[in-house]
């Protein structure tokens, strides 16, 4: 027993050892082709004072004078998920990888659950806005939102569009309660085709309906049968483990201490920290109308956030330009499954004020 224990305790220090060579916590500068910083880039983590609060970030660009991009995650901070999957994002904007509160580099175990409230984080997010706006010296800066970050943005772009030049929604929260009865009807439907018997058996135990809501016993297993379907994270993510838990461990711009409070946040936050709001909630009927230029970025393979639903919304709502895309070879994540992609729409579209790469009705 005792010889057992010494392994498993040596085996610890060494996976240890190995985490804290992993995490040296320092972003990677932009090289030039003499391997030398490039000059006017940057990329910096830096933590502000937010209402009360010290929120952290990422900002990346190898152009600072270029337009800023500030960036809503959803339930997880996704920025570590940039080394397996370049966007490219930062050679045309100043990139803002915020770690909103309670997550991430803003992690803090004396935060009140209370205080964790939609109308805090969209309060959070309009003086983030400003600190960008004043510190790169310009009016207006886009807002791109992914997944549970949508529900946030897309208020933010309606109450405030003064501050922005165009709103970008990524796989946009429309009504995820009807989300998720869409999600559970698929993967039931795909499990008794592929003769499942176990996952079937596991979902038909825990129903999703509009009556009597979502179950916690369907939460526990969500994950992983998305997942296995290809429509969850992305389409070719099989594994929450090896394609986000281990990514996140590898990630050399965290400290150790910053992966595990990525995780402790997570693990507090469960799905969302405004989980309960998200699904008593109807976008259509919340924001019926943009002032400014909105996008919607979606994959076709994605059920974490219904597709359909992000379409049909879309058709109802009112703004000065829209554009819808579709990615072809997509789950929840296209900025990350299709980057040259997005890329085109950016140049071609966004930064135009046009919408002619988007869907043909």
């Amino acid at each position: 027993m005792l010889i057992m224990l010494s392994i498993l305790f040596t085996c610890i220090l060494i996976l240890l050892s190995v985490l804290w060579i992993m995490s040296p916590g320092k972003p990677e500068p932009f090289l030039d082709e003499n391997g030398n910083r490039l000059a006017g880039s940057i990329s910096e983590k830096i933590r502000i004072n937010i209402n009360d609060l010290d929120q952290g970030m990422f900002i990346k660009s190898k152009d600072a004078t270029h337009p800023v991009l500030l960036y809503l995650h959803g339930g997880l901070p996704e920025y570590f998920l940039t080394q397996r999957y370049p966007t490219g994002l930062e050679n045309y904007f100043t990139v803002v990888w915020w770690e909103q509160r309670g997550s991430g580099l803003s992690y803090r175990a004396n935060i009140p659950p209370a205080s964790m409230t939609l109308e805090q984080m969209i309060a959070d997010t309009k003086e983030v806005t400003n600190y960008l706006r004043k510190r790169f010296g310009q009016e207006k800066i886009y807002l791109m939102a992914h997944s549970g970050g949508t529900f946030i943005g897309i208020q933010v772009a309606a109450r405030m569009p003064e501050l922005y030049h165009a709103y970008i929604g990524v796989a946009q929260m429309t009504d995820q309660l009807k989300s998720e009865i869409l999600a559970y009807a698929y993967m039931l439907k795909h499990f008794k085709a592929q003769g499942n018997k176990k996952m079937v058996r596991k979902l038909e135990s825990a129903p999703v309906t509009l009556t009597d809501g979502i179950p916690d016993s369907y939460l526990s297993l969500r994950d992983e049968a998305m997942h296995s379907l290809g429509v969850g994270t992305t389409h070719d993510m099989h594994s929450i483990f090896t394609g986000i838990f281990l990514p996140s461990l590898t990630c050399r711009e965290y400290t150790l201490m910053e992966k595990i409070n990525l995780w402790r946040g997570k693990f507090r936050s469960g799905i969302s920290i405004l989980w309960d709001t998200m699904l008593a909630t109807d976008m259509a009927k919340q924001v019926p109308a943009l002032a400014i230029p909105v996008y919607f970025f979606h994959g076709s393979y994605d059920y974490t956030v219904s597709y359909q639903l992000a379409k049909d919304y879309f058709e109802q709502l009112k703004a000065p330009l829209k554009g819808f895309y579709t990615f072809r070879q997509s789950a929840h994540s296209p900025l990350f499954e299709e980057p040259e992609k997005m890329r085109q729409i950016f140049q071609e579209d966004v930064f135009e004020g046009k919408n002619k790469l988007a869907d043909v009705k």
